[in-house]
């Protein structure tokens, strides 16, 4: 992957510079009566899951222009998520995506040793047709008015659970893209009876220890009716499911304005909170890198989170899920992970005491002061001595450049047509 003497020279050039800033923090910190050494700990043990999709090119409805060195299947993806990996210190386990990642069990298990990972939550695909199956998924899988076509998108899933129980994962993640695009196109109450029928003989095939995903996007493909279209359906369909199912939040599947952190709350205060996909946008699902428009946002997230970590059976899980069609995707992920870092080490300043304080006194200016104070502390010093600890890079990007890698793996990997639209 990145070679250690690449690591040792680009370390060693910034070393000083963050041995000052770091030390510098820590007095910072230690006059609010923060330990810098327990946040740098609890940064260095968080990571993120990154999406095997997420490290080839991305594209849009109209058009995709592939980059140089794209992976050509599961396998070279894995070495760039090792990468990102090796670098951050900060992405220990990657997520599949099934029929697209499927591969024997033993081979998989195999790279992911190599490449020092493990597997994160299995993704089903019945939102687009794939070679060989039977039956179409044009107007729905899961909620597809034709039998056939439902036990199809169910046997997928399980197919995917069966492949997980190989390789280490202990969760299914559901998305479906069934809907309708015309008023009076299908009935609403018949089309969700449908979709929690099926979903419930998938959850009846979830094995013991694992959680089963559901998540919701407001539009797209189904631009008329979404069957999981916010938060509140995906609650009653984890309601319905039972203990082992819970919701996932992407941040990029909500209405501009919609406040993300009181959802965050409200699944978590009822035990439905199963984890994220972390992304930004600015109009609708952009899935632009994370923390790229709204780095606040990001924040009062994780600051939801923080707040329910006293309860020791808190545990969401948490993945990256972005489309980069301008940058390259490996700079994009490493970027993306140390903002979701960043956000965590924020909401780990917060003055809760305080905060309370000023709640309960409905004093609104402190309340939002002190939640702003955690905000605006640089914690970079942070991140960047949890990586070096951890044998990364203090500056990835900088390590990932000097590397050649880019360069290095598009000698290797044939290049790829940019013909037609739609994401990787």
């Amino acid at each position: 992957m990145i070679h250690s003497d690449i690591m040792t020279k680009t370390n060693d050039t910034a070393l000083a510079k963050l041995r000052a800033d770091y030390a510098a923090l820590g007095d910072h910190l230690d006059r609010r009566g923060i330990d810098i050494t327990v946040i740098k700990s609890k940064v260095a043990t968080y990571g993120v899951a990154v999406p095997s999709w997420g490290v080839g090119t991305g594209g849009t409805r109209f058009a995709r222009f592939p980059g140089s060195g794209e992976p050509r299947d599961i396998f070279d993806k894995m070495d760039d998520c090792g990468v990102i990996h090796q670098l951050t210190r900060a992405t220990p386990s990657v997520s599949l995506h099934i029929p697209w990642d499927a591969q024997p069990a033993a081979d998989l298990n195999s790279k992911a040793e190599e490449v020092g990972l493990t597997f994160d939550a299995m993704n089903s695909n019945t939102f687009q047709d794939h070679p060989g199956q039977a039956h179409s998924y044009k107007f729905g899988s899961l909620s597809h008015t034709d039998a056939a076509t439902r036990r199809q998108a169910v046997d997928h899933n399980i197919a995917c659970i069966e492949l997980g129980q190989q390789i280490g994962s202990k969760a299914l993640t559901i998305w479906v893209g069934d809907g309708s695009n015309f008023p009076g196109q299908t009935n609403f109450t018949r089309q969700f009876e449908r979709y929690l029928d099926a979903v419930k003989q998938v959850y009846a095939a979830l094995p013991e220890g694992w959680t089963m995903l559901s998540e919701h996007k407001m539009y797209e493909p189904a631009f008329y009716s979404t069957v999981v279209q916010d938060w509140g359906t995906n609650l009653l369909i984890a309601q319905q499911m039972g203990e082992k199912a819970k919701c996932l939040v992407d941040l990029g599947h909500h209405a501009p304005n919609v406040n993300i952190e009181m959802i965050v709350a409200r699944l978590t205060q009822f035990g439905k909170l199963g984890g994220f996909h972390f992304n930004d946008s600015k109009y609708g699902d952009d899935d632009l890198d994370t923390g790229s428009i709204d780095p606040y946002r990001l924040f009062l997230v994780f600051n939801e989170l923080v707040e329910a970590e006293s309860d020791p059976d808190f545990d969401p899980m948490h993945m990256l899920d972005q489309s980069h069609n301008v940058t390259d995707p490996i700079e994009s992920l490493m970027v993306s992970a140390t903002e979701v870092q960043r956000a965590y080490a924020q909401a780990l300043l917060v003055d809760r005491t305080s905060l309370a304080g000023f709640q309960d006194a409905n004093d609104a200016l402190m309340a939002s002061a002190t939640l702003k104070q955690a905000f605006r502390t640089d914690v970079e010093p942070i991140l960047a001595m949890a990586r070096l600890e951890g044998g990364g890079a203090i500056d990835p990007v900088a390590a990932y450049r000097a590397s050649g890698y880019r360069a290095r793996v598009a000698s290797q990997r044939p290049a790829v047509s940019g013909a037609g639209g739609g994401i990787v």
